[in-house]
């Protein structure tokens, strides 16, 4: 299944959960079902996905708070579509200036379902492609780019699909692609805390970050692990 196809699904009704999953594999879509507002964020932070369904009414952090930690804390753009119960225009609303793409009303047809998933993927697709080539200020580092303005990597021209931790592990080395940084540095930097040694998150992420590189270029090498300090550009 192509990464462009992974969506998100949050909604802590597993009836619920399990029927939009049906519907979207029988459209041939590859889904990962969270059941929770702190889980689907713990996902987000570490998988890419293309869309994401949003229930709004979720345990412990509600729908509403995970679209502001989508929007303003990670700064991602995946499209979030909403299905909710609330049905008042100014919850439409809301939502919508908030940065939500698309809402739909419970109870929904699972047609018209399929049809706004397809809707909300062709408008990512066509936002995608139309980040300009020579962007403000774009880094480049052998066939990698990187445009801060939009948040797009490519590789010999191809869109890698990054969480947001990726994003900023990479923009970080590719700014001074000569230094080394730690991995105390890395981890200060992008998780905003202290770095107690024994944490594997930044090795974890840079691991993915090279999986993914090396699948849009195998014959470079770009990260270089620099034994017992860190990490650099190769």
């Amino acid at each position: 299944m192509e990464e462009k196809n992974r969506i998100l699904i949050v909604e802590d009704d597993a009836d619920i959960n399990n029927l939009i999953a049906a519907v979207l594999k029988r459209e041939n879509y590859e889904t990962v079902q969270s059941f929770s507002g702190t889980e689907a964020l713990l996902r987000l932070e570490m998988e890419a996905f293309r869309l994401v369904i949003l229930d709004l009414m979720l345990p412990g952090m509600n729908g509403e708070t995970l679209l502001a930690n989508i929007r303003d804390k990670m700064k991602s753009e995946v499209p979030v579509l909403v299905l909710s119960a609330k049905s008042s225009l100014s919850d439409k609303v809301s939502l919508l200036t908030s940065g939500a793409d698309d809402y739909m009303t419970k109870p929904f047809e699972p047609e018209e379902l399929a049809a706004r998933v397809f809707a909300c993927l062709r408008r990512g697709e066509k936002g995608a492609g139309t980040a300009p080539k020579n962007e403000k200020d774009s880094l480049q580092f052998k066939n990698l780019c990187l445009f801060p303005e939009s948040r797009k990597v490519t590789v010999n021209g191809k869109e890698l699909t990054l969480t947001p931790h990726e994003y900023e592990i990479l923009q970080i080395l590719m700014q001074t692609p000569d230094k080394v940084f730690s991995r105390e540095a890395l981890y200060e930097q992008v998780w905003k805390g202290g770095y107690y040694g024994e944490d594997n998150t930044v090795n974890v992420h840079v691991s993915n970050l090279r999986k993914k590189i090396s699948a849009a270029d195998a014959e470079e090498e770009y990260i270089k692990t620099i034994w017992g300090i860190g990490f650099k550009m190769a």
